[in-house]
Order: structure tokens, then sequence, then C-alpha cells
């Protein structure tokens, strides 16, 4: 299966890095790989995520973080990669956001 990270999950991804490179020096770099990591293993493990708010939802090894994707033709599309430390209105709000930019893009 192809990978798509969505423009929205790579500012995700860039505003994580910052925030750990923040924290400690050469920490955003690997929380970026880790990140990687985990969505390359979808390549092996899609869809068996459970689903949350209409998307399925792999949660990060090692940070704590969760990547949303939906697979549509053979590709895995992820649409957030978000911090599940934050307020959960957030990420619903998030989310719904993401559903609606997908409907209305189909």
């Amino acid at each position: 299966m192809k990978i798509r990270i969505l423009p929205n999950a790579e500012i995700d991804l860039e505003v994580g890095a910052d925030f750990y490179e923040s924290q400690t020096s050469g920490l955003g770099d690997y929380f970026l790989a880790s990140l990687i990591s985990d969505i390359e293993s979808l390549k092996l493990y899609a869809g068996i995520h459970e689903k949350y708010m209409g998307f399925h939802r792999s949660i990060s090894k090692r940070f704590p973080f969760a990547v949303y994707y939906l697979i549509d033709f053979g590709t895995i599309n992820i649409y957030a990669v978000l911090d599940c430390r934050q307020d959960p209105k957030n990420i619903k709000d998030r989310l719904r956001d993401e559903n609606e930019s997908q409907e209305w893009n189909d």
C-alpha cells in the first residue's frame, strides 16, 4: 500500500517536532523519525486500528501522539497526527473539520 501524508498532518508533524526540539536538542529529529516509523508500519497494519470520529486511530509507540488515517483505493491517507494530551474537545473539533473537508473533496 501507498502512504500519503496530507498537508494538515505534515503541519502536525512539524509542530510536534518543533515542540520537542525546543525541549532538548535532537529530540525533534527523534520525534519525527519515531512518528514516520509508526506511519510506515501502517503498510502492514492499516485497517486493524479502532475507529474514532470516522478515522482509524493508531497510537504512537514512543510519544503521546495518535495518527488518524483512512484507506482509500489502496492508499493510506494520513489526515492528522495529534497530541493525545490535549483537550479531547480540540481533537474532536479537528477531526470533525477533517471529515467535513474530506466530504467536500469527494
